[in-house]
């Protein structure tokens, strides 16, 4: 009996006889590096090593923390990422289309089965998609560009058992930040989740990017789905050429029964609530309703957990045709260029603008407290994203509470925690 991540790794490694706690070398199929994390910091250390890039074409390149550049210091880490790419002849360059987890599997670099890695903490996004996949610090990225492999230690891989449907205004943001708050972020400390059940199949694609993402925050090395219809149809739309991994069936990709080891978890969709978390950590969960609230003085709807198309259209849903409260200020910047068009196409964009938003670039921004636009230490904000550190979007001083894109846009009309299932909307 052989769990997704085990067969992963089987595969990746060339073991077959392995056990928990193991060391395995693994091949490499994709790594990934943004503008921060990539050739300016990659570049001098093959230099050092006096090493190529062992595959270009395994390496994909996307800029989204230092954009725009608006000052000198991001203007050269522009140019030398733009330099690498040039002299490597890298392929899979994207600058400036908006957040690396988001852009990624829109263009279709992704498949079930995939060994991935990347140079942020953030990549076990992938893992939505039946890849394994976690985030690597600048020197083992350097070894995996040298070389195309790296080592892992096999991990445990705990189930997560999705039980119903989520209900009105309820999300999987909701989902993460309830057991962020039941088992706190070293609930699965260097292990690996597996998110299952019932309740999967009724979540959107970009939905189950929200739970890989946010493993992350659970302590997790990485947070994976088993591929089914709703990814089928993800993946025909934007990767419609790919080559199936192995040549095996997305299908294979399943975990075998009984294949899992170590705790495992319930969450009940048909009853969870909003929740909301409060300064700072993802930890202070809650439900919305249990929270005293304080008075925002900012919205803040962005980043790779929390503005991709579909939370778009969960905050237009709360915001049509309602105009944001005068002690606020609503801040949106979409995930992607191409999840800013679709929102735009359908609407949502006017919708935002018509309730007084205003709009940052597409790109991490705030979120990492990249950019001029900041939190000051007076700020309280109300956000979308996936961590309320103290002074990660900001001055120290200031103070980060976490919900849902619905939860955050009822936050703006309002200017305090409003449960957003008691806001009427004709959408």
């Amino acid at each position: 009996m052989f769990s997704i991540v085990e067969k992963i790794l089987s595969r990746a490694s060339g073991q077959t006889n392995f056990a928990v706690d193991e060391y395995l070398s693994c091949k490499v199929d994709l790594a990934m590096v943004h503008d921060s994390s990539g050739p300016r910091r990659l570049a001098p250390k093959l230099a050092e090593m006096k090493r190529k890039l062992f595959d270009k074409d395994r390496l994909a390149i996307i800029t989204d923390h230092f954009v725009p550049a608006h000052d000198e210091a991001s203007q050269k880490i522009k140019r030398v990422t733009e330099e690498f790419v040039h002299r490597e002849n890298i392929r899979h360059f994207y600058p400036e289309e908006g957040i690396c987890h988001v852009v990624l599997p829109q263009k279709g670099l992704l498949s079930p089965g995939m060994f991935f890695v990347g140079g942020d903490s953030h990549s076990t996004t992938a893992g939505a998609f039946g890849c394994y996949a976690f985030g690597i610090g600048a020197t083992d990225m350097a070894g995996v560009a040298a070389t195309g492999e790296i080592w892992i230690k096999v991990p445990q891989t705990r189930l997560v058992t999705l039980t119903g449907a989520l209900g009105y205004q309820v999300f999987a943001k909701d989902i993460i930040l309830n057991l962020c708050g039941r088992f706190g972020m070293n609930m699965a400390e260097y292990q690996a989740l597996e998110f299952a059940g019932e309740g999967i199949a009724t979540l959107s694609m970009q939905e189950r990017m929200t739970l890989s993402n946010m493993s992350a925050e659970l302590g997790a090395q990485a947070g994976i789905i088993a591929p089914d219809a709703v990814t089928a149809e993800w993946l025909d739309a934007h990767a419609p050429e790919r080559t199936l991994v192995d040549g095996m069936p997305d299908t294979y990709w399943q975990s075998d029964m009984g294949s899992h080891c170590g705790p495992s978890y319930n969450v009940d969709l048909d009853t969870l609530s909003p929740y909301a978390a409060a300064p700072h950590s993802p930890a202070n969960a809650a439900p919305l309703t249990d929270h005293d609230s304080p008075e925002f003085t900012i919205a803040y709807i962005g980043a790779c957990t929390g503005a991709k198309l579909v939370d778009l259209r969960a905050a237009a849903k709360i915001l049509k045709g309602k105009q944001i409260a005068s002690s606020i200020r609503l801040l949106i910047a979409p995930a992607s260029l191409a999840d800013q068009q679709a929102a735009r196409d359908e609407g949502l964009m006017q919708i935002f603008e018509e309730a007084g938003a205003r709009f940052l670039p597409t790109a991490c921004g705030m979120c990492a407290g990249y950019g001029v636009d900041r939190l000051g230490a007076e700020d309280i904000c109300i956000s979308s994203t996936a961590r309320n550190f103290k002074g990660r979007m900001g001055d120290a001083g200031s103070q980060v509470w976490l919900a849902s894109p619905a939860s955050v846009a009822a936050a703006a009309l309002t200017g305090k925690l409003t449960d957003p299932r008691h806001l009427v909307s004709d959408i």
